[in-house]
C-alpha cells in the first residue's frame, strides 16, 4: 500500500487545516481535480471531514485565495528562487503557495504562515529536505513582497494569457481588464426566494438585485441560515436565474430542463407552476437536485439520461443549460482558469451544437427553446445560435427585450440575446457587485 503523502497530523494549532488546503491545491494544479468535488463531493480529502466548522471555512478561504491569486503567488515564489522549484519535490509548491497566500493576501500573521508551511514540507517524506528553503522563501516574501511585485500587473499575472487575449479580442481591453479585476474579489451569495425578496433581504442583511434575486455576504454555513431548512430559498447566481424567466408565464406548461443538475432552474420552473422534466446524465448530481426538491417542497420528474439521446415530449418549452467551459463562473470557481484550456472550448462547442439539435427536436411546433451557457466565449454562445439558425429553418429567434423584465437593461445584445459579464452591476462595496458571465438566447420552433 502506498504511503500517504503527509505523515500523521502535527499537534501545532492550525496544521491540519493547512495540510488539507495544500492537498486540495495540489489536486487542482497537478491532478486536474475540480475544486467543488474536493470541497463538497466524494473527492474531499479525508482530513477535511475531521475539521471543525471554523477550520473548514479557513481551508476554503486559503484554497480560494491561492487559486484566485495564483499567478501573483507563483511570481513571488519564482522571484526568490535562483533555479526555480526543484524537481520531484513532493508538496513543496503547494506548501509554498498556501504560505504565500496567507502572507501576501490574507490577514494571517507571517510567523504562523511560515511556521506551518515549514511543518507541511517536514511532514512530506519527498520534500522534507527543503524545509529550510521554504523558510527562506516565505520570509523574503513577508519582507519584500511589495517590492517583488512593483513592476507587475496583478490582473495579467492572475489571468491565463489565452483567456485575457480572448476577452480583449471579443469585448475590448477595458472590459477584459474589468472582468479580470472582478475575479480577484470574493463573490457574494445570491439567493432565489420563493416570495417576499424585500423581507428576506432585510432578514439576511442583504439587498434585492434588479432582477429580484437577493444578494448578501455569507456569514457561516449556508445550511444554518434562516429559511434554508424550510425551503424558502435556494442558492443561485443572479445571472443563472435569468434564463428560466425568459420563458414567461409557464404555469401549466410541460417543460424539459436539460442538463438540469444541480437544479436551480428546475426549482424556478416548478415554483412558477410548470410541469418540469429535469434531465441530467449524472445520477449523483440528480440526487442533489432531488434533495433540493424535497427541501423546498417542489415537484418535478427527474430522469437520468444522456440529453443527446433522450426521448421525450414534445414539450411546450425546453431549457438547455449546456455543458461549457464555465469561464463566466471563474469568480465562484477559481480553479477553472487553471484546469481549462483553449482546446476545450472547441471540443465543447461541438457537443453544444449536438445538444441544441436534440433540444429543437424535443420542442413542439410553436414551442419555445431557451439555450444558455455560463461561458464568456462566443463560440459557446452567440456563434452557436447563429450556426443553429443557419442550419435549421424550423427555428427562429424570439428576441429578448430589455424592458420585458426588471433588471435586463444593459444585458441584452443588439441581436436580442442575453449577455452578462462579471463586471456588470458594479457596487461601491466590491464584494457586493458583479454577475456570473452568462449567455442566453430565446428561440421558437415554427
Amino acid at each position: 500500500m502506498p504511503r500517504p503523502a503527509f505523515s500523521p497530523p502535527s499537534q501545532a494549532p492550525g496544521f491540519a487545516a493547512r495540510r488539507v488546503a495544500a492537498e486540495i491545491v495540489e489536486g487542482v494544479l497537478h491532478r486536474g481535480r475540480p475544486l467543488d468535488e474536493q470541497l463538497d463531493g466524494a473527492g474531499a480529502p479525508p482530513g477535511l471531514a475531521m475539521l471543525g466548522e471554523r477550520d473548514r471555512a479557513l481551508v476554503r478561504r486559503i484554497v480560494a485565495t491561492t487559486l484566485r491569486r495564483l499567478g501573483t503567488l507563483r511570481h513571488l515564489i519564482g522571484a526568490t528562487l535562483d533555479r526555480g522549484l526543484p524537481p520531484e519535490a513532493g508538496r513543496l509548491e503547494s506548501a509554498l503557495l498556501v504560505g504565500a497566500a496567507q502572507i501576501h493576501v490574507l490577514d494571517i500573521p507571517d510567523h504562523a504562515a511560515v511556521d506551518l508551511s515549514v511543518r507541511l514540507v517536514q511532514a512530506d517524506r519527498r520534500s522534507a529536505r527543503y524545509s529550510g528553503l521554504v523558510n527562506a522563501v516565505l520570509r523574503r516574501i513577508a519582507r519584500s513582497g511589495a517590492e517583488l511585485l512593483a513592476d507587475r500587473d496583478p490582473l495579467t499575472l492572475d489571468t491565463p494569457a489565452w483567456l485575457l487575449e480572448r476577452w480583449t479580442r471579443h469585448y475590448g481591453a477595458e472590459v477584459a481588464r474589468g472582468i479580470a479585476a472582478v475575479h480577484a474579489v470574493e463573490p457574494p451569495l445570491d439567493l432565489t426566494v420563493k416570495a417576499d425578496p424585500e423581507g428576506w433581504a432585510a432578514r439576511l442583511r442583504g439587498k434585492v438585485l434588479p432582477t429580484g434575486s437577493v444578494r448578501l455576504v455569507p456569514h457561516g454555513a449556508v445550511s444554518a441560515m434562516p429559511g434554508y431548512a424550510e425551503g424558502d430559498w435556494w442558492v443561485q447566481d443572479a445571472a443563472a436565474a435569468i434564463p428560466a424567466r425568459l420563458l414567461g408565464d409557464v404555469a401549466g406548461l410541460s417543460i424539459a430542463d436539460l442538463c438540469a443538475a444541480p437544479g436551480g432552474k428546475t426549482l424556478q420552473l416548478a415554483q412558477a407552476g410548470a410541469k418540469v422534466t429535469a434531465v441530467d446524465r449524472s445520477e449523483s448530481r440528480l440526487a442533489r437536485l432531488r434533495e433540493n426538491l424535497r427541501r423546498t417542497g417542489l415537484a418535478a420528474e427527474t430522469v437520468a439520461a444522456d440529453v443527446a439521446t433522450f426521448e421525450g415530449g414534445p414539450f411546450d418549452a425546453v431549457l438547455l443549460d449546456a455543458p461549457c467551459s464555465s469561464t463566466g463562473t471563474m469568480r465562484r470557481h477559481p480553479d477553472i482558469p487553471w484546469r481549462k484550456s483553449e482546446a476545450e472550448v472547441t471540443t465543447l462547442a461541438g457537443l453544444q451544437a449536438a445538444l441544441l439539435d436534440r433540444a429543437v427536436a424535443l420542442v413542439r411546433a410553436g414551442g419555445t427553446l431557451v439555450y444558455c451557457t455560463c461561458s464568456l466565449e462566443p463560440e459557446e454562445g452567440e456563434a452557436q445560435i447563429e450556426a443553429l439558425l443557419a442550419r435549421d429553418p424550423r427555428v427562429v429567434r424570439r428576441p429578448i427585450a430589455a424592458d420585458e423584465r426588471p433588471g435586463l437593461a444593459g444585458l441584452v445584445t443588439a441581436q436580442g440575446d442575453l449577455r452578462t459579464l462579471p463586471c456588470h452591476w458594479p457596487d461601491a462595496e466590491p464584494r457586493m457587485g458583479g454577475l456570473d458571465g452568462f449567455f442566453a438566447a430565446r428561440l421558437v420552433r415554427r
